[in-house]
Formats: C-alpha cells, structure tokens, sequence
C-alpha cells in the first residue's frame, strides 16, 4: 500500500511539474514573440534591413537547380530556422 502511496504521489508530482514548466515556457514564448515585433517595429522605424546570413549564395543555387530538400537543409543550416520557416524561404527563392 505505501509503494501505491508513493507512486500516486510521485504521478501527481510530476503532472504538477510538468504543467508548471509548460505554463512557464508558453509565458516566455508569449514575451518573446511581443519582443520580436517590437523590435521588428524599432528596425522598421529607423530603416534598418536585417543582413542577409553569410552563405545564402549556395541556398540560392541549391534552389535554382532544383534541389529543394538541400537547400532547406542549408537555409537551417546556416539561419538555425525551422523547417516550415526554412521551406517558405527557399520557396520565394524558386521562380
């Protein structure tokens, strides 16, 4: 009976943590979304262009050859990307 004990409150425990943790990285995720648009806002204001990362020649080549799975491994490669975001890019690159 106090090993059922102690797994039901081990259970419980961890169900208390992990919905901790959860409502915590969505609080941050939020904060760090509000922060990205304003300073998207700040860079648009003072007509500041993002620099292009270094490499994006061969993303582009990759993409002009057809190689389209390639190129969205380059693209996160060299921008640290996810793989939707990744795909959009290389997919303005495409004629």
């Amino acid at each position: 009976m106090t090993v059922l004990f102690l797994l039901l409150a081990l259970i419980a425990t961890t169900a208390w943590v992990t919905s901790t943790v959860t409502l915590r990285m969505k609080a941050l995720e939020r904060r760090a979304d509000g922060l990205e648009r304003r300073l998207g806002l700040v860079l648009d204001h003072f007509g500041i262009e993002e620099p292009e990362p270094a490499g994006m020649d061969e993303v582009r080549a990759l993409a002009r050859d057809g190689r389209t799975v390639e190129a969205i491994r380059a693209h996160r490669r060299l921008t640290g990307s996810g793989l939707l975001e990744a795909k959009q890019a290389v997919e303005t690159l495409t004629p």
